[in-house]
């Protein structure tokens, strides 16, 4: 079992940044491809959970949705056991809950099916 906890959101002004981090526990960090996802206020349905970004066991591979792709960066350190997402240029519509989210292998991949451990989430959200 992997818990994962989530930190770092809050309230910025359009144009800001913010750093989510995901810490987590239980089990071998390294041997997990992460990703994080994110889920609107007016999307109730855990089904409507957007892919965001995901990164691969070693960390060379990374891939993002076409929405976040040039201001978004994922990253890990395995040493601390965290992944990380640095949001820049932050838009209102980037305003969600953020998920991280952890599957074994080392393949990072888009479809939320594909993971298998999720935090509780941090909410993220970005004003005009």
């Amino acid at each position: 079992q992997v818990q994962l906890v989530e930190s770092g959101g809050g309230l910025v002004q359009a144009g800001g940044s913010l750093r989510l981090s995901c810490v987590a526990s239980g089990r071998t960090f390294s041997a997990y491809a992460m990703g994080w996802f994110r889920q609107a206020p007016e999307k109730e349905r855990e089904k409507e959970r957007e892919f965001v970004a995901a990164i691969s066991v070693s960390g060379r591979s990374t891939i993002y949705s076409n929405s976040v792709k040039g201001r978004f960066t994922i990253s890990r350190d395995n040493a601390k056991n965290t992944v990380y997402l640095q949001m820049n240029s932050l838009k209102p519509e980037d305003t969600a809950v953020y998920y991280c989210s952890g599957r074994q292998g080392g393949t990072a991949y888009r479809t939320r099916s594909s993971y298998d451990y999720w935090g509780q989430g941090t909410q993220v959200t970005v004003s005009s």
